[in-house]
């Protein structure tokens, strides 16, 4: 197949060229308001607890569980007459807005409820508060609440205004989503040029790799709005999706220019050189973005729109990389033949720096080789030590507390933040946290609510209960309830609280309101039962998820490699290395020890979102480098004698001959994550960062030291398969058809590529010896 899109794309260039940049165009100009249909979160289903409470609030007391908090400040007081006209302009202003339901303010309250008045003034006399829910979707939720930001937000008069809230937390994070993107790619692109003119030389070499990735970056773009009018799409795939099609285009694209110049210099004309660069570099890329997209589909399971808009989304993009690389770098370099070499750059600086023109080293003269044959000859030690490093490092996460994120995720500057920070140190309840117990159909006696409010009110670290039958202070009825607050529907309560809900503290209060006996069936709403309703919904499906992506990872490689050791080996590698990249997450983010350095708020947990979605990632992209080692390593086995020494030089010239490119992909796959670390939204800063650990273990610890060592102690053994497996691998293995590789390159390489074929069919059969089956590779 990789051989027909070969030809296909080489037979007409420009065609495929121009339609690359009309579908560019047309992605990137349908993708440009993708950011305005996408949801703040995607967190929450409907099938979750606190999520039917919160509908059945809506359906029946709207207001009764508001997502929008604006907060008026004055240093002359809340009663000051400008803090009290503005206050009473933006009450109006949503009392009248369609909208927007259930207004209610300290400036409302008053005489009439001085108990909610209390509530929603600071301690310090200088803060009121103005609550309202406002209707819609989510996404109509956060732009409504992004246009108010717009419009209220600002100091007027000495009166400051800031809007917060649910709402207005995910409008924040919606527009700092956008700003961050502009500015990752401003920093990874230019960045990757230098890098790659750096590795290559070449600038026209250097341009191939970038012009795959802005292709990819469009078409990410043009897919995220796509799937925008089907499902609801996390905010949070604007950036991450981007940056994982730019990282893998440059990838794939490296790896297929690289073995392209490859084979130019051994003697290769321009057409079998593309066509010998996609058999063999071109394979693994495709095995290696099916790892990534498979690893990403498992994440479909979840049923939360965050991860569900993450598995399409990730395929699509994994895709869009993987055809850009095998179909128009075909198409390109057919065009530019030796021209891909023009304008090195390094020449004119050796001349100028005096610097003679290097000459080309043996693979066994290069650092890796001799860095993996030292590894080799201590393969015990070795495998023991850096296990053990990896290990503990990946101590902190047997530590890790998980939450879902809010408002402190992103920086102090926004307005919602400010509103947060407010609620948690200058009111006597954070009104954003409150739990809300919903009774549907209840139509018991008035006491018997009032029994309930009372107990509730009992509960350590509540300061307050409101309910139609009375507000209670520790068991004490202090003021005529709310009648709003019951119906023919049913009845709810609101319990304040002064606990952090994502806390060990905040958790244990919630597991106290529950166990308080009610007077009928009671739905729990508010952060801490968001919370926990949220994360058990995830980790029930988790076992799942893990399952099928190691059962997947594991026939995929069976496929690539003919050998089962040679998965089990890749799956444990990836464990160890996951391991320390979470390890180190939870020691930087949920710890805080770089939190100044990195400027993020440490809460105590971290975003349970995220690890799990870094996990698929960071697995596929750890297979990635895994299918790319192995394919050469592969490659130099198949031509050897397939003994025991045989094993260990395939490795050290495997490791030998991808070394540079390797190191190379690593630095560029980084450089593209941390630029997504530049973001001012803490999750953003927690994928960016461990990703990049992730690929630098992978490219330094696991290819330079464990990888080889384990290689080393399992010698031939690597290779192996039961039979039955072999033979199942012989007439099911993917692969070149050995034929296709010979016609083509007869065709274009005369006799400099029928010498070179003579030596090379032998890599594109599949043989079985001894149970250890063996097939093409190579990058």
């Amino acid at each position: 197949m990789l051989t027909s899109l070969a030809r296909f794309a080489m037979a007409r260039p420009r065609a495929v060229l121009v339609t690359a940049l009309l579908l560019m165009v047309v992605c990137g100009g349908f993708g440009a308001t993708v950011k305005s249909h996408m949801v703040g979160g995607g967190y929450l289903t409907n099938s979750l607890e606190s999520v039917r409470a919160n509908d059945f609030i809506d359906q029946n007391f709207p207001g009764g569980n508001p997502n929008l908090i604006i907060m008026v400040s004055s240093d002359a007081g809340v009663n000051s007459p400008q803090t009290r006209a503005e206050a009473q302009r933006i009450t109006d202003q949503l009392t009248h807005d369609p909208e927007i339901t259930g207004v209610q303010s300290y400036w409302s309250s008053g005489a009439a409820r001085p108990d909610l008045a209390s509530a929603l003034k600071s301690k310090d006399g200088h803060r009121g508060l103005i609550m309202a829910t406002v209707t819609g979707t989510d996404t109509q939720v956060q732009n409504r609440a992004a246009a108010l930001g717009k419009d209220l937000n600002g100091d007027r008069d000495g009166v400051q205004v800031r809007v917060g809230g649910m709402a207005g937390t995910f409008a924040d994070i919606n527009d700092q989503v956008e700003k961050d993107l502009l500015l990752a790619e401003a920093i990874a692109v230019p960045v990757s040029g230098l890098l790659l003119v750096l590795v290559f030389g070449s600038v026209v070499a250097a341009a191939l790799p970038i012009g795959v990735g802005l292709f990819a970056i469009a078409a990410t773009m043009g897919i995220l709005r796509l799937l925008t009018t089907v499902m609801d799409v996390s905010v949070f795939a604007l950036n991450m999706t981007s940056a994982l099609g730019l990282a893998l285009a440059i990838d794939y694209s490296l790896f297929i220019v690289s073995r392209y110049r490859e084979e130019l210099a051994q003697g290769r004309d321009t057409r079998s050189a593309v066509t010998r660069a996609v058999q063999t570099a071109g394979r693994t890329v495709v095995f290696s973005g099916l790892t990534v997209a498979l690893a990403l589909a498992a994440l479909a399971v979840f049923p939360q729109p965050f991860f569900q808009s993450f598995a399409y989304a990730g395929v699509a993009v994994v895709i869009a990389a993987v055809g850009a690389s095998v179909l128009l770098l075909p198409a390109a370099l057919i065009l530019l033949g030796d021209r891909v070499n023009a304008w090195d750059l390094r020449k004119p600086l050796r001349r100028l720096l005096g610097r003679p023109e290097p000459v080309a080293k043996q693979p066994e003269e290069t650092f890796w080789y001799r860095l993996v044959t030292w590894v080799m000859r201590r393969a015990v030690p070795v495998a023991v030590i850096a296990s053990a490093v990896l290990l503990a490092l990946g101590s902190p996460f047997l530590r890790a507390h998980f939450g879902t994120p809010d408002d402190r995720v992103i920086g102090t500057f926004a307005p919602a933040r400010q509103v947060g920070d407010a609620l948690r140190s200058d009111f006597s309840a954070d009104m954003a946290s409150s739990a809300v117990i919903v009774l549907p159909g209840f139509h018991g006696t008035p006491a018997q609510l009032a029994g309930y409010a009372h107990d509730l009110s009992q509960v350590p670290g509540v300061p307050a209960v409101l309910s139609s039958e009375g507000v209670y202070m520790n068991g004490q009825r202090m003021a005529a309830g709310i009648p709003q607050m019951a119906g023919p529907q049913g009845a709810y309560l609101s319990v304040g609280t002064k606990l952090a809900p994502y806390s060990a503290a905040g958790k244990q209060q919630l597991a106290e309101l529950r166990a308080v006996s009610a007077p009928g069936q009671t739905l729990f709403a508010g952060a801490a039962a968001l919370n926990e309703d949220t994360t058990d919904a995830v980790v029930a499906r988790l076992p799942l998820a893990a399952g099928l992506i190691a059962v997947i990872t594991f026939i995929l490689l069976f496929l690539f490699t003919g050998s089962v050791v040679l998965p089990l080996k890749a799956l444990l590698l990836n464990m160890l290395s996951l391991t320390a990249t979470f390890g180190a997450m939870i020691w930087i983010f949920e710890q805080g020890h770089l939190s100044g350095l990195l400027g993020f708020t440490a809460t105590g947990n971290i975003d349970m979102f995220m690890p799990i979605l870094m996990f698929c990632l960071a697995f596929g992209m750890s297979m990635d480098y895994e299918v790319f080692l192995l394919s050469r390593i592969r490659e130099e086995w198949l031509a050897s004698d397939r003994g025991k020494a045989a094993n260990t030089r395939s490795v050290a010239l495997g490791v030998a001959r991808t070394g540079r490119i390797f190191t190379a992909a690593a630095g560029l796959m980084a450089v593209v994550l941390l630029a997504v670390a530049t973001s001012e939204v803490a999750p953003m800063k927690l994928f960016g960062i461990g990703l990049a650990l992730a690929v630098i273990s992978d490219a330094t610890i696991i290819r330079g030291l464990l990888a080889p060592a384990l290689m080393r102690l399992m010698s031939t053994g690597n290779w192996w398969a039961p039979k039955p497996l072999a033979a199942l691998h012989k007439r099911i293995g993917l692969e070149e058809s050995p034929a296709d590789a010979v016609a083509d390159t007869h065709r274009g390489g005369g006799d400099q590529d029928q010498r070179a074929d003579d030596g090379e069919s032998g890599a594109h059969a599949v043989e079985e010896r001894d149970g250890v089956v063996s097939g093409v590779g190579g990058v």
